[in-house]
């Protein structure tokens, strides 16, 4: 009863709808099957299908894929504890060691580059080697990844693009301190967020970008075994108690100072809903975030980052929120096209936190990451933080990184970082500062290469993924965690 009455309190808005928005009145209905929906959309897409082979002429096309990822992840002591947030006891993560394996097939109508209709379906089960387990077995369940319209060039260009439906979101507009993973509680299976977005380009006065999305905690339209049946996707809720939802809306303008100086300025509203976990109340909050990016170019292939954001806002107790964020780096990669080419980069990053926040009433001027809950900085932080899944905060980052693109797809990297509390939340056991060093290695590899006058599409890549994290005095012990990561990956 409890579930049945969190789930009526959602707002019934356009962006509440749990799955496509280009069929909401069908979508937000649980009284309706998810079956029927899926269909419903299914049919959309058969019939554009259709369309489109009777009318190949005029410009129309359709094209089909598939992928298939299969990786292993073995990590052990990951510092935090995933997902249990503030009200739950600092910890170290177990020893895990699982294979994932997760086919993916789309498909996609368009005529020329006016418009396009493109639909993704995914699925993900593991064999869990430590602990020894069944959950997300196969076939586990089979969820509408990506479904969304996009059109280009609207109303004699004024409209310069459209796009609604379940997209991707990471790096939107180009902000990837904001967006990143809109699902983050189950990995990288999916990027999603119900989304839309419409672009007004005025040429040399600049450019403007307009968005509203909706994440659900729990994805309603899925076919598959009870055992995925509640994951919970934000990484905060889920579970057998309420959900968490975020929703959101807001706006990017961005233009030029001259030919070297890339800006931006853009604000934003992000809600979240409500819920209990570990037994602790997290009241619904209202953040309002007002930012500004540069990207000076520099020349000799360097380019510079400078942003910085604020939020206010309040939770649903009447408390004021607010949070900060700034960030500064510089970039450079050889700017000749050689067939080894060098990069390197420098990054701090700073997000504010709250000494209180392991009190009852503290947690209150931590920065929120808003949709950048992923895995910019670290793979094994999104299996063990003090926060939620992904959920960067109080964090103070210095990265340095730097490696070689070589030959065809061939790409080393290494990074290192010391990563600091911003303030004491107490949330780490121990009495500094100093949360540790972060340490990263990858070598991405092709195996085999599409040849397209061979008439072949297969592609096969694979990388190699190594983490280390030595823990600093922020922590109740210093026993190193680490993280490592094998890919191979097949796509036609």
């Amino acid at each position: 009863a409890a579930m049945r009455t969190a789930r009526a309190r959602r707002p019934a808005t356009f962006f509440s709808l749990s799955m496509q928005p280009i069929i909401p009145f069908i979508c937000y209905n649980r009284g309706m099957k998810k079956t029927t929906a899926a269909f419903a959309a299914i049919g959309v897409f058969a019939s554009v299908s259709a369309a489109a082979g009777e009318g190949a002429a005029g410009g129309i096309s359709f094209d089909v894929g598939a992928d298939l990822r299969i990786r292993q992840e073995i990590m052990d002591n990951t510092p935090g504890l995933p997902g249990g947030g503030v009200a739950l006891p600092a910890a170290r993560g177990p020893y895990r060691n699982h294979v994932r394996i997760r086919p993916r097939v789309w498909g996609e109508v368009r005529q020329d580059d006016e418009w396009r209709l493109y639909v993704r379906f995914a699925d993900e089960w593991r064999w869990n080697v430590r602990p020894r387990n069944h959950s997300n077995v196969f076939p586990d369940e089979l969820i509408v990844d990506n479904l969304f319209f996009e059109a280009k060039g609207l109303f004699d260009g004024l409209v310069d693009s459209f796009a609604v439906g379940r997209q991707d979101i990471y790096n939107l507009f180009g902000l990837d301190n904001i967006f990143v993973d809109g699902t983050p509680g189950d990995g990288s299976r999916t990027l999603y967020s119900d989304l839309a977005r419409i672009g007004f380009d005025f040429e040399d006065a600049g450019r403007l970008d307009l968005f509203a999305l909706y994440d659900s905690d729990e994805n309603p339209l899925r076919w598959g075994t009870r055992r995925g049946r509640h994951r919970s996707l934000a990484g905060l809720g889920g579970g057998a108690e309420a959900e968490m939802d975020d929703w959101g809306w807001g706006g990017v303008y961005s233009g030029r100072a001259g030919e070297a100086l890339p800006w931006k300025v853009f604000a934003m509203q992000k809600r979240t809903m409500a819920y209990r976990r570990g037994g602790a109340k997290h009241p619904a909050t209202r953040r309002e975030l007002l930012g500004a990016n540069l990207r000076p170019e520099l020349g000799g292939g360097f380019v510079a980052l400078l942003e910085a954001m604020g939020q206010v806002g309040r939770n649903g107790e009447g408390d004021w929120l607010s949070g900060w964020s700034a960030c500064a780096g510089i970039e450079w990669k050889e700017p000749e096209d050689r067939s080894i080419r060098p990069f390197a980069g420098l990054r701090l990053h700073f997000m504010s936190g709250d000494k209180n926040a392991a009190d009852e009433d503290g947690g209150r001027r931590a920065w929120d990451p808003m949709w950048a809950r992923g895995v910019n900085y670290s793979e094994m932080f999104l299996y063990g933080t003090h926060y939620g899944a992904a959920w960067w905060s109080n964090t103070v980052i210095a990265k340095a990184h730097g490696g070689l693109d070589f030959g065809p797809s061939h790409k080393l990297y290494f990074s290192t970082a010391p990563v600091f509390a911003q303030a004491d939340d107490g949330l780490g056991g121990g009495d500094g500062h100093f949360k540790g060093l972060l340490s990263q290695a990858r070598y991405d590899f092709p195996i085999l290469a599409a040849d397209k006058d061979e008439g072949r599409s297969l592609r096969i890549t694979g990388h190699v993924f190594a983490e280390l994290f030595n823990p600093g005095g922020y922590f109740e012990n210093d026993r190193p965690g680490w993280f490592l990561r094998w890919q191979i990956a097949f796509a036609f």
